[in-house]
């Protein structure tokens, strides 16, 4: 295939070049009295900034014009099916369902995994939307960007970003902890104790690092040969996964099915909450629209698709092991390795041991993809550095973008231990999820100078009568309160605000693909993800709110400023 000619129309520059202007060529950030006079116009420019909203013009057009030269579309719905089931089909599914299967649902844990695999489903739905219409890299950034403004696209994609480099050292951490398991029965086997350093950060992992720089080595190398990576060592897991199937119902005793709910129906939502993690990863593939040859034909089929088939294999996974053996009996550990084990067929937990490791591994390619991709997509609209947002013109990838979240997931992987990072993880997820259902419902309702002042009054009243019904659920559930009233009050509510919307006019129809049955799909996905962020429980919260003040302190030294820059320099040449 015939290279593209780059989108930019300047005189060719060095790809490799790190001057002050590639980092801040902003008139604000020029020299140090520019930067006080901006810095004294921050009010103002706040008001200006707050609510500003993107255009797909904007977002497709005008942004990719930072990156100098053009990611390269190679990917079909055949790719993105595999990278969404490499990007989710991790360790989780084999460590997480032992332990709450064990200690919260009992053999309901199947119920569990379909909650969250619907709510994920219901997510997955409205990224399709936005992805096939604005297929750029940013995903989640851009579509918030567009429809809730700078500012909540910012603070989101800030967390988000946050919670996929922690994930990712996290991941390199669980590799090399699996892999020491493998060789020595200790997983600190491989590690390096340094005694003047603190307790969770004086257990140095080298190995962690190696791994997550040869994860993004590939993928800085050219998606194309990331996706086939991916697609081979995907299809190894997926044979595994249908042998755990298959012996498993060969071996299953319905019997072990009783008692069905022994932690009552409590215990399967607080199971949902925590599996949900097994099917993150799919907004990473949403990243990847960009590169996607037919965006709104691909993405639907692909997104969709691999999803619901991840939702299959997770319940069919749950079932075999919850009828293999009673739930009492099960190790929650190594549930699957254990099992085997017990019905005398020991070398299957190599088999197990594996799987999980390529599930470690194809979650780091494909996250990697898109974590740079992100942080692409961020650059270009100044809200850092846009020297982060040139791609190569050779590979088609954002080297750059790339080697800063390498670098800074490598760092946290060498100090820091599992227990620490698992504290650091939770709540971003699903509060972007939320937001992208919310923003789905203002684009299908809210066109700016079209839709009538009444029009947006009454929509806006039963979307916060929508989304406080639906934190109210969430409350009560949380506060263990389990009388009938309260739960009627919320969930009519939460109906009478859904119908509502159902009965205004829509002010947009999508071009090539869109969400089913608006607005209650999109509804429903927010009255599902706000009900599992309360069950992550206060540190979760006070995590969101440090980690989002910090990223206000930022925003108001220099992403605010760099951005009013841009939008005035937009302004002045259109």
């Amino acid at each position: 295939m015939a290279e593209e000619k780059p989108i930019s129309s300047t005189t060719k520059r060095s790809y490799w070049r790190w001057s002050k202007t590639d980092f801040f060529p902003e008139t604000s950030f020029q020299t140090l009295s520019s930067y006080k006079t901006a810095l004294s116009q921050t009010c103002p420019r706040l008001s200006d900034r707050l609510l500003a909203r993107s255009s797909s013009t904007d977002e497709l057009v005008t942004l990719q014009k930072v990156s100098e030269n053009p990611m390269q579309k190679c990917l079909t719905w055949w790719d993105l099916i595999w990278l969404g089931f490499g990007s989710v089909v991790g360790s989780g599914i084999f460590v997480i369902t032992g332990q709450e299967a064990h200690n919260n649902a009992g053999p309901a844990i199947v119920l569990s995994y379909a909650i969250s695999g619907l709510s994920a489903l219901l997510s997955v739905f409205c990224y399709t939307e936005f992805a096939a219409e604005i297929p750029v890299a940013g995903g989640s950034f851009s579509y918030l960007r567009v429809e809730l403004g700078d500012f909540v696209a910012f603070i989101a994609a800030g967390n988000i970003l946050l919670e996929a480099l922690v994930g990712a050292a996290g991941l390199g951490r669980s590799w090399s902890s699996y892999f020491a398991s493998m060789i020595k029965n200790d997983s600190d086997f491989l590690r390096i104790k340094v005694d003047s350093l603190p307790v969770g950060f004086n257990l140095l992992d080298p190995l962690a690092v190696v791994v997550l720089l040869v994860a993004n080595g590939i993928a800085m190398s050219g998606t194309k040969r990331t996706s086939w990576l991916n697609w081979i060592a995907s299809l190894v897991s997926g044979a595994v996964i249908v042998f755990v199937i298959v012996f498993g119902f060969i071996h299953a005793k319905t019997s072990n099915l009783e008692p069905f709910f022994p932690y009552g129906v409590e215990g399967v939502f607080r199971a949902a909450a925590v599996v949900y993690w097994s099917y993150t990863g799919f907004d990473m593939v949403a990243n990847m629209a960009e590169e996607t040859k037919k965006p709104s034909r691909d993405i639907p089929i692909g997104l969709v698709g691999s999803m619901s088939g991840i939702t299959v294999v997770y319940c069919l996974m749950a079932l075999a092991l919850t009828m293999m053996v009673k739930y009492t009996e099960i190790d929650v550990n190594a549930a699957y390795s254990v099992v085997f084990e017990q019905i005398g067929m020991n070398w299957a937990k190599y088999l197990v041991s594996i799987c999980a490791l390529k599930g470690m591994t194809t979650s780091l390619l494909v996250g990697s993809l898109g974590q740079a991709r992100y942080t692409t997509q961020i650059a270009r609209a100044h809200m850092i550095p846009p020297f982060f947002a040139l791609i190569h013109p050779k590979t088609g990838t954002p080297i750059y973008a790339t080697l800063l979240v390498t670098l800074i997931s490598a760092i946290v992987a060498l100090f820091s231990s599992l227990d620490v990072l698992s504290s650091v993880l939770s709540f971003s997820t699903l509060f972007i999820f939320m937001l992208i259902a919310v923003a789905l419902l203002v684009r299908r309702y809210y066109v700016k100078d079209v839709t009538p002042k009444n029009d947006l009054v009454k929509f806006l009243i039963c979307l916060f009568i929508t989304i406080g019904s639906s934190i109210g659920v969430s409350a009560l559930w949380n506060s263990n309160e389990r009388g009938w009233l309260g739960y009627t009050t919320a969930g009519l509510l939460w109906f009478f605000g859904t119908l509502g919307m159902a009965f205004l006019s829509k002010q947009r129809v999508p071009k090539v693909w869109g969400v089913p049955l608006v607005p209650w799909l999109p509804s429903l996905s927010i009255v599902m993800n706000l009900f599992l962020i309360g069950s992550l429980g206060l540190t979760a919260i006070l995590r969101f709110i440090i980690c989002s003040a910090v990223m206000i302190v930022y925003y108001l030294l220099v992403g605010l400023h760099a951005t009013y820059d841009v939008a005035r320099k937009n302004e002045l040449s259109a």
